[in-house]
């Protein structure tokens, strides 16, 4: 891929390098690590599916205003229903950011980074949910994931690892793999200047002044810290 990405491309508004897959779409430079993780993975039992891969800027938006809005649910740390009424607009911004990236901020804007389940695990009306409680050792996912641990820690993975560990402000998302070496050549690039210049011009983003207020921790702790 270009060593040199536009604005556009780094913030989920553009999809010259995406292509289907399933019912999802993708970086085109994914897709042949994908097809041999989800060959090693049916030689093991488990059926690997798509529940999510890129969404554009302007998707990422409607989930972020929603939520500041109270349309969908604002969860805690330990997947608690919260309050938003009850928050002063910092609070706000940062309950937002626990599950749900800053329109603009979000991996899944390049189509390197995907949600993922075992659909052999579960019947064909069986709603996703992308919750803790899917990928505990006991729970439904969670043979899926058991095996994912081992193949990421052998570095094994066809490429492939979790950006999401808890390590910081974003929640453990066990479900989210990123293609390393793809995802690499969007994060480089998409520093805090960048990011901060495109907010800055965005009226459809909800509590724009907090976010920027606030934007060199937002960046910190919630978009660049996660590349291994």
């Amino acid at each position: 891929m270009s060593d040199e990405l536009s604005v556009d491309q780094l913030v989920g508004k553009a999809s010259d390098a995406l292509i289907p897959l399933e019912h999802a779409v993708v970086h085109k430079d994914i897709i042949d690590d994908w097809q041999a993780l989800c060959r090693l993975a049916s030689a093991e039992g488990f059926d690997l599916a798509i529940a999510s891969g890129y969404r554009s800027f302007d998707r990422q938006l409607v989930i972020w205003n929603e939520k500041v809005t109270g349309v969908r649910p604002l969860l805690g740390a330990r997947g608690e229903t919260l309050d938003i009424k009850l928050m002063q607009d910092k609070e706000r911004v940062f309950s937002i950011l626990r599950w749900s990236a800053i329109p603009g901020g979000s991996r899944h804007h390049w189509g390197t980074d995907l949600d993922i389940y075992d659909r052999a695990a579960v019947s064909s009306d069986y709603v996703v949910q992308l919750i803790a409680d899917e990928v505990k050792e006991e729970a439904v996912f969670g043979p899926l994931h058991s095996w994912l641990d081992s193949r990421i820690e052998a570095g094994a993975a066809c490429g492939f690892y979790r950006p999401y560990t808890g390590l910081s402000g974003v929640a453990e998302e066990k479900w989210h793999l990123s293609h390393k070496a793809t995802s690499q050549c969007y994060s480089r690039q998409l520093s805090e200047r960048v990011l901060y210049e495109f907010l800055a011009a965005e009226p459809g983003l909800l509590l724009r002044e907090a976010v920027l207020e606030n934007f060199a921790e937002i960046f910190l702790n919630y978009v660049c810290c996660y590349e291994q």
